[in-house]
């Protein structure tokens, strides 16, 4: 973008030149257009890039929300299997407790 704003100036300045125009007043207040022109366009340039570098930054923060949520979903799995075994084995130690106690009925009663 540069070069054709600078090329534009660059054929403003020669057609003056070839015209032989004496008054450089209407050039002036074209390289000042262009000028206004420039700093514009520098300015919308910047803003994009600024929004550019939020989307990135948007898409890094997605991916990394994926992966916390994706092991978060893993430990959730391991513990509910947790949670399975420990219930199991409560189970047995139940019934384990139960047998004690009759048992222990049984020799007290004789």
């Amino acid at each position: 973008m540069k070069s054709s704003i600078g090329i534009k100036i660059a054929a403003v300045a020669a057609v003056a030149a070839l015209a032989g125009c004496t008054d450089l007043k209407p050039l002036q207040a074209d390289i000042d257009s262009l000028k206004t022109q420039v700093g514009a366009l520098s300015s919308d340039l910047a803003a994009h890039k600024a929004d550019r570098a939020d989307a990135n930054a948007a898409a890094a923060a997605s991916t990394a929300a994926g992966a916390a949520s994706s092991k978060a979903d893993s430990a959730q799995n391991t513990a509910n299997q947790a949670l399975t075994a420990a219930q199991s084995a409560q189970t047995g130690v139940n019934d384990l407790n139960e047998k004690i106690d009759r048992m222990f009925k049984r020799s007290v009663s004789k």
